[in-house]
């Protein structure tokens, strides 16, 4: 070798440092990806950690024929790690959209890439030890410190540079790239001189074809991800953003009638423009006809519940707190949205708060007469934590005296066990509630949860000086009260932050429907 032992060293090391980047990068692609797609972040990253772990042993298992031709099979295994890692996602994402096998293919995907990295350590220690022998100690502790330091800024640069900038599809790729480069071409020009002519130019017209393969790919990428995207919604979607928080895709089918505006949110439907007044109104205007001077909206970044709060004159000030800006500036900026919230956004009484919701009000230091929480389905740990017990513990603290809460809850027909979980969890929290639910077609049958301080249930009604209403009238809400005796109150357990209860029960209960 015409490089020094101890640049070659490095130089195998930092090969070493680059491929332990990617490979962790590949795993939290397809973790984000099936939080995105599917939901429940723990049980997705739960399958694919174990199953990669799983698989990384195999790898090395099947490692140890080869360490007789280290450089060869280093280079291919590569190779290969570059191309599936590189267009996992691509995969994954067509698995979904059109082929409805998106776990299998998961797990096909996850143990490949986890046998390819598994197979890295074995033959990396070889060439290492080809280069200057070294007792076992000192060359795996050097191996892993490159590799663990290599793991660390793979795994931040993707929330902070890749999934931002680039994207799920073309990160990945991008990745792909640098882990064949990394991989291939510096192990195969320091060891060349260990590989036959023939090997040589067969590996790199290998590296070439991966990279020429993964180039073309980028370059599809964009016509891919919308095609694939447009098969996952009946209607043309008009608007799609992917935030550090979110997938926000908007939806809008023209008709005979009037067009069809939908918000979904990593793919469910939050509102449909032709029914979403009765969702609002339900939501909104009984919690009114207690005190309203200061209202507090949690979530609702796309300004509907906002807008029929600040139907009332005597409302003084409306402050809605959004975790993610984006979906504040779609609704400020996009035409369509912002004509259906009427504009809500620019009311000189509304105040826009950008943070979480749960951290917000631990830290919050004033109280409000009215508060709607407006969040996603608990259908994953994150936004289960938004029904939990101690958060409407800390919502009760932010209630002024006579204060009121309501909280939209799920479908008691398709999901029963988690609507009567967050009434029970509600109540839990030291306030009396009263269940009611309606019909809105583009949901089906609806519940909600009003609530105050105290052992007394809130009376359900209208304000004296509610506005006009399109949907919602005394008697609607009277009947909205009533629920058949096979949607009644549910044994079921409270939702809380150590006991996340309702992630089990919107997986069991939305899929079984």
């Amino acid at each position: 070798m015409r490089v020094p032992a101890r640049a070659a060293r490095a130089l195998v090391l930092a090969a070493v440092f680059a491929c332990a980047a990617c490979g962790l990068v590949y795993e939290l692609a397809l973790v984000a990806l099936g939080s995105y797609l599917v939901g429940n972040s723990v049980t997705q990253a739960s399958i694919v950690l174990s199953v990669m772990v799983f698989a990384m042993g195999v790898g090395s298992l099947a490692a140890k024929p080869l360490q007789g031709r280290a450089v060869v099979a280093f280079a291919v295994v590569e190779g290969v790690l570059a191309l599936i890692g590189g267009v996992s996602v691509l995969l994954l994402y067509a698995a979904f959209a059109w082929l409805d096998l998106y776990v299998p293919a998961l797990v096909v995907v996850a143990f490949a890439v986890g046998a390819l990295i598994g197979a890295e350590i074995p033959l990396l220690m070889t060439l290492l030890q080809r280069i200057r022998r070294q007792d076992a100690g000192s060359a795996v502790a050097d191996l892993f410190a490159a590799d663990y330091v290599g793991a660390l800024i793979g795994g931040l640069a993707f929330p902070f540079l890749l999934l931002p900038t680039f994207g799920h599809i073309k990160g990945a790729l991008l990745v792909g790239v640098v882990n064949a480069v990394a991989g291939m071409a510096v192990v195969m020009w320091l060891f060349r001189r260990e590989v036959g002519r023939v090997a040589r130019i067969a590996l790199a017209l290998g590296m070439v074809s991966v990279l020429a393969v993964l180039g073309a790919t980028y370059t599809l990428a964009d016509g891919f991800e919308v095609s694939a995207r447009q098969a996952l919604y009946d209607a043309p979607i008009a608007v799609s953003k992917r935030t550090r928080y979110q997938e926000i895709v908007i939806t809008r089918q023209a008709g005979l009638g009037p067009s069809d505006l939908r918000l979904f949110l990593n793919g469910d439907l939050q509102f449909s423009s032709v029914d979403e007044y009765r969702y609002h109104e339900s939501l909104v205007h009984p919690l009114m006809s207690g005190p309203h001077g200061r209202v507090l909206v949690l979530g609702g970044g796309d300004g509907l519940a906002l807008r029929e709060v600040l139907r009332y004159k005597d409302v003084q000030s409306a402050t809605l707190v959004e975790l993610d800006p984006e979906m504040i500036h779609l609704a400020r900026t996009y035409e369509p949205l912002e004509s259906l919230n009427r504009r809500s956004f620019e009311d000189p009484r509304a105040q826009i708060v950008n943070a979480d919701a749960f951290s917000w009000l631990r830290g919050l230091d004033r109280q409000f007469d009215a508060v709607v929480v407006d969040m996603p389905d608990p259908d994953d740990v994150s936004t289960a934590k938004l029904y939990s017990v101690e958060f409407y513990g800390m919502v009760k603290r932010a209630l002024a005296p006579g204060g009121r809460m309501v909280v939209q809850s799920g479908s008691p027909y398709f999901a029963p066990k988690s609507f009567w979980s967050i009434q029970k969890s509600v109540a839990a929290a030291g306030l009396a509630t009263t269940p009611y639910h309606v019909d809105v077609p583009s949901f089906g049958d609806w519940g909600f949860v009003l609530a105050s301080p105290g052992t007394r249930p809130p009376a359900l009604e209208l304000p004296r000086d509610v506005p006009d209403l399109r949907f919602l009238d005394g008697a609607v809400l009277q009947a909205a009260a009533v629920f058949p005796k096979d949607r009644r109150s549910r044994d079921v357990d409270v939702n809380t932050l150590v006991h996340p209860r309702l992630v089990e029960y919107e997986g069991q209960e939305w899929k079984n429907s």
